[in-house]
């Protein structure tokens, strides 16, 4: 399978205009990812919330950043999340995510949302590794 970003990514490509246009930062020594970002009302939920799918895709792109950090190309094979209450528009979040294990093409990573140091959303991913397994 080839991947190529062609800058369109929901989340981080700078040419989507309807998307997020945010992009984690990785921390690849420490084998993690992280960014901060207010989520504007057009991706709401009900009144004043953000929309769970939008806080599942921030956590899928941060897990999947942090995989990146050991290999060039990764794919989500699984991702379970945990809402702890809602999180609020407009409000500005912390995404972090770090790699928790390896074996052979499955990188296990551990993410979290919070808002002021307070847990509003865990979760558990599964990257797979695409291509060459010698990075």
């Amino acid at each position: 399978m080839e991947i190529i970003d062609d800058n369109h990514c929901f989340v981080c490509g700078g040419l989507n205009m309807s998307g997020l246009r945010v992009r984690p930062c990785i921390d690849a020594p420490n084998q993690s990812a992280s960014m901060r970002l207010a989520i504007p009302r057009a991706f709401q939920g009900w009144h004043g919330i953000v929309h769970g799918g939008i806080l599942a895709t921030l956590l899928d792109e941060t897990c999947a950043y942090a995989a990146k950090g050991l290999v060039a190309q990764v794919v989500t094979a699984e991702i379970t999340v945990s809402y702890k209450k809602p999180v609020p528009l407009e409000t500005e979040l912390f995404v972090f995510a770090a790699v928790v294990g390896r074996r052979r093409k499955i990188i296990e990573v551990k993410g979290e949302i919070t808002i002021a140091g307070e847990v509003y959303a865990e979760a558990s991913a599964k990257m797979f590794i695409v291509g060459d397994l010698s990075s």
